[in-house]
């Protein structure tokens, strides 16, 4: 089943379809930051919008796959924010609903589309090709966003039920960037033997 998925991702109709979707995500996803961003100090603004900024540079990475290029650096950021930002939409809005907040449409929807990102970064694994330095510079920009969000206060809003935990949070961040550069090693760097080449029409 896994490997199924894999090849059919990795179809040209599969990146241009996740292509487009990908896109309409990130903005979407700027449209979503858009008031938190208009408040923000011009130099965090590069750190601010944490998910669509994963999406934006997987957006990259599916356009070079389709001109059968691979940005080993950009696959690296993409790998690891679209698990890191993934999963931790998808614990803060169950985490939400587990103290008692009533969840909407909107809160499932962010459910399915942030689990989606983190999947379709350990389903393309065997297409990049990254590099340790590519990973170290990524393991270097998920550690500085974090002293970014949770040392100067600019982390993505999070329900009220879960603000007075939110120095929790920001540990469990820190830990799940560090759990997915661990990740991306172990399915991209250290397994290369399993890479796999992008098939043609």
């Amino acid at each position: 089943m896994i490997r199924a998925l894999i090849h059919v991702v990795g179809h040209p109709y599969g990146l241009w379809a996740l292509f487009f979707i990908n896109a309409f995500g990130t903005l979407y996803g700027f449209l979503w930051y858009e008031s938190q961003l208009m408040v923000t100090p011009p130099i965090f603004l590069p750190f601010v919008p944490d998910s669509p900024t994963a999406s934006l540079f997987f957006t990259i990475v599916l356009a070079a796959l389709l001109l059968r290029k691979n940005l080993g650096l950009i696959e690296a950021l993409a790998a690891v924010t679209l698990i890191k930002y993934g999963i931790w939409a998808v614990v803060m809005n169950v985490g939400a609903g587990v103290m008692g907040a009533p969840l909407s449409f909107q809160n499932y929807m962010l459910i399915a589309s942030h689990a989606g990102m983190a999947l379709q970064a350990l389903l393309f694994m065997p297409y990049f090709r990254i590099k340790p330095w590519h990973l170290l510079v990524a393991m270097i920009w998920t550690v500085h966003n974090d002293i970014i969000d949770y040392v100067y206060g600019m982390h993505p809003g999070v329900h009220s039920v879960l603000m007075p935990y939110i120095d929790h949070i920001g540990y469990f961040t820190f830990w799940l960037g560090l759990t997915a550069v661990f990740t991306t090693y172990m399915l991209s760097i250290r397994t290369d033997r399993y890479q796999l080449k992008l098939p043609r029409i």
